[in-house]
C-alpha cells in the first residue's frame, strides 16, 4: 500500500526515528500508528541490545525540590557519551524521574534491586491474609503472587505508572528514549529526602 508523506511526517514527529525507517515501519504495519511504534520501538530496542558491551558512564545529576522545600530528589542517569547528555529529550527525561520519585516515592529502581528477605517477608504477610479471609489453600499462593506483582508496582520505579502519562511505566517510557536517541541509557541510582520522615517524638 501507499503510505503518504503526511502519515510517514507525523510518525517521526512523534518517535524522532528517520523517515526511511518511519516509512518501512508504516509499510510493515500496514499504515496503523500504533502498530508502526510498535514496529519502531522493537526494532530500535534490537539494536540496543547489540550495545549491551557499551559502558554507559556519562550523563546527568538531576534534582527536584517539592512543596516549598518539604522533598527533595537527587537522581543519576546515565548514558554512553556527553553528545547525548546535552540533548533536551535526555535532559527533559532526567527531570522527569525526578518529579517521578517526587511524587511516587518508589524504594528501589527494579524488582531485582528488591532485597530477598523483603520479598519473603510480603509474601508471607500476603499468604497469611489470604489464609485468614478464608481463601481455599490451593489458591492462596496465586493470590499473594499477583499482590506481589502489586507491590513491585508501588515499590519499584521502572514499574510504575509514568505520572504524565498513566499509560505507559517508566521503563517503557525509558525504552521510547533509548530508541529515539540510540543509546544505553540507565537509571543508576536515587535518593529522596523528606522533611522530618525520620525524626521520633
Amino acid at each position: 500500500m501507499d503510505i503518504s508523506a503526511e502519515l510517514v511526517k507525523k510518525l517521526r514527529e512523534k518517535t524522532g526515528v528517520g523517515l526511511m525507517d518511519c516509512k518501512e515501519a508504516l509499510k510493515h504495519a500496514s499504515g496503523d500508528m500504533e502498530k508502526a511504534m510498535e514496529f519502531l520501538r522493537e526494532k530500535g530496542l534490537a539494536k540496543i541490545q547489540k550495545r549491551t558491551g557499551k559502558v554507559a558512564s556519562e550523563g546527568l545529576i538531576g534534582s527536584y525540590i517539592h512543596t516549598g522545600g518539604k522533598i527533595g530528589v537527587m537522581v543519576e542517569v546515565n548514558c554512553e557519551t556527553d553528545f547525548v547528555a546535552n540533548t533536551k529529550e535526555f535532559q527533559d527525561f532526567v527531570k522527569d524521574i525526578a518529579m517521578q520519585i517526587t511524587a511516587s516515592n518508589p524504594l528501589y529502581i527494579q524488582r531485582e534491586d528488591v532485597p530477598e528477605e523483603v520479598k519473603i517477608k510480603e509474601k508471607n504477610i500476603y499468604i497469611k491474609q489470604a489464609l485468614e479471609s478464608g481463601k481455599p489453600e490451593k489458591i492462596v499462593d496465586k493470590i499473594a503472587e499477583g499482590k506481589m506483582e502489586k507491590f513491585y508496582q508501588e515499590v519499584c520505579l521502572m514499574e510504575q505508572s509514568y505520572i504524565k502519562n498513566p499509560d505507559i511505566t517508566v521503563k517503557e517510557l525509558l525504552e521510547e528514549l533509548v530508541v529515539k536517541l540510540g543509546e544505553k541509557i540507565v537509571i543508576r541510582r536515587f535518593v529522596r529526602f523528606q522533611l522530618g520522615e525520620t525524626l521520633t517524638d
